[in-house]
């Protein structure tokens, strides 16, 4: 069997320049060996010839930084290809674990009291009170199963479709990502409906009743049932 008709490594053609797959299921030095063999044989560039830029995937393989930079030095020998990506159908451990972190939902049953922090990486679901000067915190949504009169910031990260859900709301501030509002004293208010802090389409805090959420988060499904 001709070895180029070896298919550990399939080179495509797209229209940002090439794709290579390679086969997950063989070993790294076959791998090399095929590639290289490939380029060999199809691959002679002129002078003039534009740069090509390469893709690379590695199905479900992850590669080591340094089996990256060995398929990179055998790419770039042809001094037209440059590696534009590695491109993989798994994640390493590092990722998949902020991945968990950041759509974890923590619950806990306490009050926040003055001078205490509370902070989490994914969602918080807080069933007790957060008194003035206590603030609560997290990467993902708040909800609150009592009376916000602290302070609350979700989306810490920076995500700017994270909402604040509490069934009293009085607090003296909130803040979504990078957005924050200080709220007028509201201890005369009269509380009827559990309501929710959340960034509109013109870049504004809002807070409304709950069930706007609906319209507004159309696939936020994590209040299904109440909170």
């Amino acid at each position: 069997m001709n070895k180029l008709n070896s298919q550990n490594v399939t080179i495509k053609g797209t229209k940002e320049g090439l794709t290579l797959h390679l086969d997950d299921s063989c070993s790294f030095y076959e791998i090399k060996r095929e590639l290289e063999e490939k380029l060999s044989a199809k691959y002679k560039f002129q002078q003039n010839d534009p740069i090509i830029s390469v893709k690379v995937h590695t199905g479900k393989r992850l590669f080591s930084e340094e089996q990256k930079q060995e398929i990179k030095q055998l790419v770039e020998k042809k001094e037209k290809l440059v590696i534009d990506s590695f491109q993989s159908n798994v994640v390493a451990i590092e990722e998949a674990t902020k991945w968990k972190e950041e759509n974890e939902t923590h619950t806990l049953a306490t009050i926040v009291r003055s001078g205490q922090i509370v902070e989490v990486k994914g969602d918080l679901v807080l069933i007790g009170d957060v008194n003035p000067g206590g603030t609560v915190k997290a990467t993902g949504n708040i909800f609150i199963v009592g009376m916000l009169k602290g302070a609350a910031h979700a989306g810490s990260d920076g995500n700017e479709q994270a909402v604040i859900v509490s069934s009293r709301m009085c607090a003296s501030q909130l803040r979504i990502a990078d957005f924050v509002t200080l709220i007028q004293d509201q201890s005369e208010k009269e509380f009827r409906d559990m309501e929710c802090a959340y960034i509109n389409n013109e870049r504004e805090m809002v807070v409304d009743k709950l069930q706007v959420l609906r319209n507004i988060r159309p696939n936020f499904n994590r209040l299904e049932g109440g909170v």
